[in-house]
C-alpha cells in the first residue's frame, strides 16, 4: 500500500476561488455581470441568496410580498425534529437582510428577461408601499392608530390586521406598508391618521411604483408554491363549516405568533377541541384536480397531530389516509413515535365528505379496511391540502422564457433538477415540484452553485466590504453584563416563566441590564440588543434562548456591529435543555433555566476578547466518493476554477448508479454516467484516485491535509508543484496501474 498526502481547502479566503470560467456561454466576449437575480424570498431563495453572496457575488433578491420568509415563516414547527420553524428561519432572514451583497427588492415582480448567460438584463417592477423604507423605524404606531381592520393573509384570515401593516412580527425588512385596497384614505380621500402620528414622517401617500433594469449573469427561480385552493361548495364543507380548516390554517392556530397565541381552539366558539380529524390527500392524488402526490402531507399531518397533543395533553387525534409516505431520514421513526408516544390513530380510508352537527361538531362517514361503513364525530377537521404551483407562475415562466411540466411546475432536466430549459436560468424548491424543507434547502444550494458557475470569472468584482465600528477596549473595566431572555414564542415561554428568569438575572453579580424578547433572533430584537449595548455601556452579553449551534454566529455578529468583541458573548440554551426536555415540569424547567443563566453570566464575566486573524486558504478541494453525487461535485468545483481530487474506494466510478439501466421515468442512466466520466477524464483540473482509501484527515477550513492509501501506486507525492502541465489523468472507471502517481493539486 502506498500513502498519498493531499492538502486542500474549502474556503475562498482572500482573493476568492480563482478565475474559473463557466461553461455556459464561454464563447464570446460579452460584458459578464458578477450578479445573480434570485426570484422568491422563501427558504429556498434566501438560502440561494446567502450562498451566492457568501461566495462573492452581488445578489438581487426579488420578493412579491412586503417581506421575505415565504411559507416557512408561517409554520409553527418542522418535521421530524419538531424544531421551531422561525428559530431556523429567523437567523437566515436577518443575515440576508443585513448582508452587504444582498439587495432586497420586496413588493416587486419580474417583468422580463433578455440576453444570454453571463449577460442578462432583467426588468423589475417595484410596487409602491406608500411608506418610505429609509425613514420607517418599524415602531408600529401607525398600525395602532389605523381605523381599518381587514383579514390577515399571513394568518390565513383567522385574525385581523390594519390597512398599514408589517407582514409578521419577525418580518425582514421590518418596514410597514399600506394596503391601498383597504386604506380609508385611498377609498374616501379622508383619514391619514397613520401619517399624522408617524414620528419619522415615513408615510407617503403620493408614492409611485417604479421599474428598473438589472444587469445579472444568471437567474435562480424559487417562488415556492401555493396551497391547493379548495373550490366553493366542496365536499368537506370548507368555507361553510367554521371548524373545518386547512393544514396551513392549523399551523397558524398552533403558532405562538398566530391568531390564538399558540392555544389550540375551535374557530367557531373558541372552545378547546377534544377530538381532531386530519383528512389526507385533499387536492392530491386525485384525477379531478392534481394526480401527483404532494410528498409532504403525510408528515406534516403527523407533525401537527403531535404538536396539538403537546399543546393539549388530553386531545385525541385521528389521521384518515390512503398511503403513508414516510420515506425521508427519520420519517418512519417519527410516524411510529406518533402512534406509540402520542397516541395518534391512523385509519386507512379516504373519507368522502364531512357533515356538520348542531353545536359545530363534525361527522365523518368512512369505510374501514374490512369494508364496514362507520361514522365518527369530531370537534375539528383539518384538511391536509396539497402543494400546487405558485400563483402567477405561468406568467413568470413566460417572462423568463422557461417551460412548465404537465403538472404546472417548472420543467427541469431529469438528471440535473435545477436546470431549466433556458441556459443560465435555474430553479429550486417547490416551484419544481412538491418537496420538504431539507430537500428544498439542498436544491437551493445546488441552484446557487450552477448560477455562480456561469459567472465564476466575475467573482468578487461587485462585492461590498462590510464596515464595522471600531471595537471598544474594555481592558481594566469592571464587567457590565446584559442578559436577554427569549420567549421563542411558546417554545420557551410556554413552559419556562421567562419574566421570573429575567428578574433572577437582574440579581446576579455584574448584571446591569436584563430584559425578555418574544423572538431574540428577529431583526427588531437584534436592533434593540445593539441599542441596549450602547445605552448601558454593556461589555459582556448573555442571550438565554435556543441552541448556539444555529444562533451563536447571529448574536456574535450583532455584538460586532455594536463595537463589542464577539468573544465577549455567551449563550445559554434554555430551549433544548429546559423547555423541551421538561415540557411537563414547568417549575423545574424554570429553575434549571435560572441555573443555566447564572452559569452563563459567571462565564461571561471572565470572558476575554478574541483576536481575529486571516490566513490564506488553499484554493483546492477533495471530493470523497466517486458516485454520481461526487462526480457532479467534482465537475462543478472544477467549473469554479478549483483543482479537485476525486477519491473513490471502488475500482471504478459511478457508485450505485452504475448498477442502474434507467430511472423510473425511463431516462438512460449508463449514457449519463459515460458522459460525466468523459468530462472528468478531459478535465485538467480533476485528479482521480480509484481503489483508494482515506486514512486520515487533519486541519481546518481552508487548510486540510488528507492521507490516502492507493493499492499498487508507486512513490509518495505531496504538494501541487509535482504535476507538469499537460499531465494526463487515469481514465475514470479503470484500475490504477502500478506506479501511477496521483499528484495533489492546490497545496
Amino acid at each position: 500500500m502506498n500513502k498519498v498526502d493531499i492538502s486542500c481547502g474549502d474556503s475562498p479566503g482572500e482573493g476568492g476561488f480563482g478565475d474559473g470560467e463557466g461553461r455556459d456561454g464561454e464563447a464570446g466576449l460579452m460584458a459578464r455581470a458578477g450578479a445573480v437575480l434570485v426570484i422568491g424570498g422563501g427558504i429556498s431563495g434566501t438560502q440561494s441568496a446567502l450562498d451566492l453572496a457568501d461566495a462573492g457575488f452581488k445578489v438581487y433578491l426579488v420578493e412579491n410580498q412586503t417581506s421575505i420568509g415565504g411559507v416557512m415563516a408561517q409554520l409553527d414547527k418542522t418535521f421530524p425534529t419538531n424544531d421551531c420553524s422561525m428559530c431556523i428561519m429567523a437567523p437566515k432572514l436577518v443575515s440576508a437582510g443585513r448582508h452587504p451583497d444582498i439587495e432586497l427588492l420586496t413588493n416587486s415582480e419580474v417583468l422580463g428577461l433578455s440576453g444570454e448567460p453571463g449577460d442578462f438584463t432583467v426588468r423589475v417592477r417595484k410596487r409602491p408601499r406608500f411608506v418610505n423604507m429609509d425613514k420607517c423605524t418599524g415602531c408600529g404606531i401607525c398600525a395602532q392608530k389605523c381605523p381599518s381592520k381587514v383579514p390577515n393573509e399571513f394568518d390565513l384570515g383567522l385574525s385581523k390586521r390594519k390597512a398599514i401593516y408589517a407582514l409578521f412580527p419577525q418580518a425582514v425588512p421590518l418596514k410597514y406598508a399600506i394596503d391601498n385596497r383597504h386604506c380609508v384614505f385611498f377609498k374616501t380621500g379622508k383619514c391619514q391618521l397613520c401619517k399624522k402620528h408617524c414620528p419619522a414622517g415615513a408615510v407617503e401617500f403620493d408614492q409611485k411604483g417604479e421599474e428598473a433594469d438589472l444587469h445579472v449573469g444568471s437567474v435562480v427561480v424559487s417562488p415556492g408554491y401555493s396551497p391547493y385552493p379548495l373550490p366553493p361548495g366542496n365536499e368537506y364543507g370548507y368555507g361553510v363549516f367554521k371548524n373545518v380548516v386547512t393544514s396551513m390554517e392549523f399551523e397558524r392556530i398552533l403558532s405562538a405568533s398566530g391568531p390564538y397565541g399558540g392555544h389550540v381552539q375551535r374557530p367557531s366558539d373558541g372552545k378547546d377541541p377534544k377530538r381532531i380529524a386530519f383528512l389526507q390527500c385533499v387536492g392530491s392524488r386525485d384525477l379531478r384536480t392534481h394526480p401527483y402526490c404532494s410528498a409532504v402531507c403525510c408528515m406534516y399531518a403527523t407533525k401537527e397531530a403531535i404538536i396539538a397533543r403537546e399543546h393539549s395533553p388530553g386531545l385525541e387525534t385521528t389521521i384518515f389516509f390512503m398511503d403513508m409516505r414516510a420515506f425521508g431520514k427519520e420519517f418512519e421513526y417519527y410516524y411510529i413515535r406518533a402512534q406509540a408516544e402520542y397516541g395518534v390513530r391512523y385509519i386507512r380510508s379516504r373519507a368522502p365528505c364531512v357533515s356538520e352537527l348542531p353545536g359545530g361538531n363534525l361527522r365523518i362517514k368512512f369505510e374501514s379496511e374490512e369494508g364496514a361503513l362507520k361514522q365518527e364525530d369530531f370537534d375539528m377537521v383539518v384538511l391536509s391540502v396539497g402543494l400546487a404551483p405558485p400563483a402567477g407562475l405561468e406568467g413568470l415562466a413566460k417572462n423568463l422564457g422557461i417551460g412548465l411540466n404537465p403538472d404546472g411546475f417548472v420543467a427541469t432536466d431529469p438528471f440535473s433538477p435545477v436546470e431549466t430549459g433556458r441556459p443560465g436560468v435555474y430553479a429550486s424548491g417547490a416551484v419544481t415540484g412538491p418537496k420538504d424543507i431539507p430537500d428544498t434547502v439542498a436544491q437551493a444550494s445546488g441552484a446557487a452553485a450552477l448560477a455562480s458557475r456561469v459567472i465564476a470569472s466575475e467573482r468578487g468584482k461587485l462585492v461590498t466590504a462590510k464596515e464595522y465600528p471600531p471595537e471598544t477596549d474594555f481592558t481594566g473595566r469592571r464587567p457590565r453584563v446584559g442578559v436577554f431572555v427569549c420567549h421563542c414564542g411558546i417554545n420557551i415561554g410556554g413552559i419556562v416563566k421567562v419574566p421570573e428568569v429575567v428578574e433572577y438575572a437582574r440579581t446576579l453579580p455584574g448584571v446591569v441590564y436584563a430584559e425578555d424578547n418574544l423572538y431574540s433572533c428577529s431583526q427588531d430584537a437584534q436592533k434593540r440588543i445593539r441599542e441596549k449595548l450602547k445605552e448601558h455601556g454593556l461589555n459582556r452579553v448573555v442571550v438565554a434562548a435556543c441552541t448556539p449551534r444555529t444562533h451563536e454566529p447571529l448574536f456574535q455578529e450583532t455584538c460586532r456591529e455594536a463595537g463589542v468583541n464577539p468573544g465577549l458573548f455567551e449563550m445559554a440554551n434554555i430551549r433544548d435543555q429546559c423547555s423541551w426536555v421538561h415540557m411537563h415540569l414547568p417549575a423545574e424547567a424554570t429553575g434549571k433555566s435560572k441555573k443555566l443563566v447564572r452559569s452563563a453570566v459567571a462565564k461571561a464575566r471572565n470572558l476575554q476578547p478574541l483576536t481575529r486573524s486571516r490566513t490564506v486558504a488553499k484554493k483546492s478541494a477533495l471530493v470523497i466518493g466517486g458516485g454520481i453525487s461526487g462526480m457532479t461535485a467534482a465537475l462543478e468545483l472544477s467549473a469554479q476554477g478549483l483543482p479537485v481530487t476525486l477519491v473513490e474506494r471502488q475500482p471504478r466510478l459511478g457508485g450505485l448508479a452504475a448498477r442502474l439501466h434507467e430511472t423510473v421515468e425511463g431516462h438512460d442512466v449508463p449514457s449519463r454516467l459515460r458522459a460525466m466520466e468523459d468530462r472528468l477524464r478531459k478535465d485538467k483540473n480533476v485528479t482521480i484516485c480509484t481503489g483508494a482509501t482515506i486514512k486520515s484527515i487533519n486541519g481546518f477550513i481552508g487548510n486540510f491535509k488528507t492521507e490516502i492509501e492507493i493499492p499498487g501506486a508507486g512513490g509518495r507525492v505531496q504538494g501541487a508543484g509535482t504535476e507538469e502541465p499537460g499531465t494526463r489523468h487515469p481514465a475514470p472507471g479503470t484500475l490504477n496501474p502500478p506506479g501511477t502517481r496521483h499528484p495533489a493539486p492546490g497545496t
